[in-house]
C-alpha cells in the first residue's frame, strides 16, 4: 500500500464531504507529527494499533564479510514499532485462512 492508496481509503472512509487533496494534507500532517515526535525521542501510542518508540542500540563488534576483520559499530537510536494485541490477532488470522 502506498501513501496515495492510504489517502484514497481515508477519503472513502470520511465520505463525500472532503476532497482527496484535503485527505492528503491530513495524512501528511499525521505522518509529520509521528516523524517529529520520534525525532524528539518521544513514544507514540495508538490504542488498538500499536506503539512507535525510539530504542538505543548498544555498541557492538561486527565482522566485515569480505575480509573477516572485526569492526566496531557505534551505538545509535533506531525507530521501532510494536503492534497492539488487537492488531497482532487480526494479522494472525491471515495464517488461518
Amino acid at each position: 500500500m502506498t501513501k496515495a492508496d492510504l489517502v484514497e481509503q481515508v477519503a472513502d472512509a470520511i465520505g463525500p464531504g472532503i476532497t482527496k487533496k484535503d485527505c492528503a494534507l491530513v495524512v501528511d500532517g499525521f505522518l509529520n507529527a509521528v516523524k517529529l515526535a520520534l525525532a524528539n525521542g518521544e513514544n507514540i501510542e495508538i490504542r488498538g494499533f500499536g506503539t512507535f518508540k525510539v530504542r538505543k542500540r548498544k555498541t557492538r563488534v561486527a565482522r566485515n564479510p569480505r575480509t573477516g576483520d572485526a569492526v566496531d559499530v557505534p551505538s545509535r537510536s533506531v525507530p521501532v514499532f510494536k503492534p497492539s494485541k488487537h492488531l497482532s490477532v487480526r494479522v494472525a488470522k491471515l495464517d488461518q485462512s
